[in-house]
């Protein structure tokens, strides 16, 4: 026993002395003060159990004949019951715990004689309860660890909205750029274009044929870029006709453009999947080779969408470009490669999963799995 539980058992057997000597009439005012004493102690429940039992050995067994003795072991367990009053009040066990002292008592009523078989029980019980007692604090620190991961994820949840407003933003600046730059002053030509045409057919008529056909071709430029900004924003062929005709059409587009050759496969039952998941797969081959044409500096790009099985989708993009460190892009506080995130929140969003590997000399490939609605993937 523990040096300082050492006072406690000496005053308990001493207060329970006085106790059986002072008969029916004593008082359990001091058992109330040593239950108190011992609960600020430190002292549970099973502990006062240990010490009352070898209290009662030494002060009732040897000393007295059976039939005092039974009398003298009850007044002893209401002695118990009173020290205990104040540790039972703190747990919420009490129930259990009254339970295990009246069993404790029949145990001695019935067997005074197989002590050492009562103490084996009683160790076991704590060993018993210092397992719990561990596997609590394993689980508490297990959900500890799980509300950090939470607080992180939180985070990077806040962080994501704030760098998807900043996106929408700048990406609303740079449309209102480009039709600013781009369409307001083609406009703005064919009309300076279309007043020299009007004075020109009163004044002279040798050249207009060429003016018109010159103003013609700014109108058709102006309508291209209106449309590849409607591409960009949502490709109407995507809806209309499907995946594949709009991956073609954007690859097409984006290869003329960038100068980086792309190989797209595709396998026809991709067309199979909701149009949820089809605006998935457009938006990551549309990020991947963004990306690719901003920070890659790759001259080749390989994209592939198999059958995994008969119940899951498979994207691999591969491009021959410049690595970076993939880890330090997906976790950085202040991340400026949104579309990565992108990329991974979409695929998430509709119960798949994603993957980059990133390594100089090799490139970086995105990998990414998408079930198929309903289990169809035939």
């Amino acid at each position: 026993m523990a040096r300082k539980h050492t006072g406690i058992a000496r005053r308990y057997a001493a207060a329970l002395g006085r106790h059986l000597k002072q008969g029916p009439r004593s008082g359990l005012q001091p058992a109330r003060r040593l239950g108190r004493q011992a609960m600020f102690t430190g002292l549970e429940t099973l502990d006062l159990a240990r010490i009352h039992e070898r209290a009662l050995i030494a002060l009732v067994l040897p000393s007295y004949s059976p039939g005092t003795r039974d009398a003298m072991v009850r007044r002893a367990g209401a002695f118990f019951a009173e020290v205990i009053t104040p540790i039972e009040k703190t747990h919420r066990t009490a129930r259990e715990a009254n339970l295990r002292l009246n069993e404790m008592i029949r145990r001695l009523h019935r067997r005074s004689a197989d002590l050492k078989i009562s103490n084996r029980r009683l160790k076991r019980e704590v060993v018993q309860r210092r397992l719990v007692e561990e596997s609590l604090r394993n689980s508490e620190r297990h959900y500890s660890k799980l509300l950090e991961q939470s607080q992180i994820l939180q985070e990077q949840l806040r962080h994501l909205s704030r760098q998807l407003l900043l996106a929408q933003e700048e990406e609303r600046k740079r449309i209102s750029r480009e039709l600013h730059d781009e369409i307001a002053q083609t406009l703005t030509s064919i009309n300076v274009r279309l007043a020299a045409l009007k004075i020109a057919a009163t004044v002279n008529t040798k050249d207009l044929q060429r003016k018109i056909s010159s103003t013609q071709r700014m109108v058709e430029k102006s309508v291209d870029i209106v449309h590849r900004f409607a591409r960009e924003l949502r490709p109407t062929v995507l809806d209309d006709l499907g995946l594949i005709p709009a991956l073609h059409t954007f690859v097409k587009s984006f290869s003329k453009r960038s100068r980086v050759h792309v190989r797209l496969t595709v396998y026809a039952a991709v067309e199979q999947l909701d149009s949820v998941k089809r605006t998935v797969l457009y938006r990551i081959a549309q990020e991947a080779l963004t990306n690719v044409a901003r920070h890659a500096q790759a001259s080749r790009v390989d994209i592939s969408i198999h059958k995994l099985s008969r119940a899951v989708v498979g994207v691999t993009i591969k491009d021959n470009g410049k690595s970076f460190q993939v880890e330090r892009v997906l976790h950085a506080r202040r991340n400026k490669r949104l579309g990565v995130l992108g990329m991974r929140e979409r695929v998430e969003m509709v119960g798949g999963s994603f993957n980059i590997e990133s390594a100089p000399g090799k490139g970086t490939t995105i990998r990414a799995e998408i079930p198929f609605t309903n289990g169809k993937g035939t």
